[in-house]
């Protein structure tokens, strides 16, 4: 039985590169590093850099994107407009030998805007995150326990899978693959969407009177459905645009299921009411 190479291993000593150095990025940079990891760090911003080498995200950083060259993995942490409509000047910069993965929360766009100009890409996409943004926001640990899914198209050679699956598993992930598209799908209901639907409840509830009592009165209920509405607008709006479609059919699933549930409000339909709680109480395990 052949065991599983590890990530060292598949680098054979060679640096980790790590385009973006915001929650992702800078997240990646400090637990690759406690792994024994060169990173090397690509910001736009010079302050950007400035802070990422203050804080230790990573060994070394830069504006140029010529220091990624002798690069073995790069490890693209952009956001997702940056991943569906690559520049340029960093496919020309990326070094052709080195493995490129993405971090994208959506994956057939990005896959269908890298693989065709890359000789090795594999789509990822760590499931973990906080509210915050920026280069303060990298935090060890993020990945622990968390999943880390490859969306395999068919293109990628048994190698490249295998180096990004030892690089969930370094970091402490669940790795799972599955095909782009069922990801779209499933991410578009279990993260997407529910952007909108708190946003939504933020919305209603903002418009609503009395609106002083309401804010006084508002505790942790509130606040958990409310959290993710209430994170980085430019994010949940790439997150629609980029898996629209998958976005729409889960927004219409929910507006439907809503729609009954005010059926039975107006209809005095306690025991019917009832019993779609006590159904939503009894799945909810299995998603946690």
């Amino acid at each position: 039985m052949t065991t599983a190479r590890s990530l060292a291993d598949c680098l054979a000593g060679q640096a980790i590169g790590v385009v973006g150095l915001g929650l992702i990025g800078g997240s990646l940079g400090l637990d690759l590093r406690q792994r024994g990891h060169r990173v090397v760090g690509v910001a736009h911003r010079q302050s950007t850099v400035e802070r990422a080498l203050e804080r230790c995200l990573v060994d070394e950083a830069s504006s140029d994107l010529s220091c990624l060259n002798g690069c073995g993995l790069v490890l693209l942490a952009l956001p997702l407009n940056q991943l569906v409509e690559p520049k340029a000047a960093l496919l020309q910069a990326l070094p052709p030998e080195a493995l490129v993965l993405d971090t994208g929360s959506v994956k057939q766009p990005v896959l269908a805007a890298w693989q065709p100009q890359l000789p090795r890409f594999v789509g990822c996409h760590p499931m973990a995150g906080t509210a915050e943004a920026g280069v303060e926001a990298g935090v060890a640990g993020l990945f622990q326990g968390r999943p880390w899914v490859i969306t395999p198209s068919g293109q990628e050679s048994t190698a490249d899978l295998e180096m990004a699956r030892a690089l969930g598993q370094d970091l402490g992930s669940t790795v799972f693959e599955c095909d782009p598209a069922d990801h779209d799908r499933a991410v578009a209901f279990i993260s997407h969407m529910p952007v909108l639907v708190s946003a939504a409840l933020l919305q209603s509830a903002a418009a609503a009177e009395p609106q002083g009592l309401l804010q006084a009165l508002a505790s942790s209920g509130f606040a958990d459905t409310t959290r993710i509405g209430g994170g980085n607008p430019e994010l949940g709006s790439l997150m629609a645009r980029c898996n629209r479609e998958a976005v729409q059919q889960a927004l219409a699933a929910y507006s439907k299921a809503l729609h009954h549930l005010a059926e039975q409000v107006e209809g005095q339909d306690w025991t019917g009411l009832q019993q779609a709680l006590a159904s939503a109480q009894a799945v909810r395990p299995s998603f946690l």
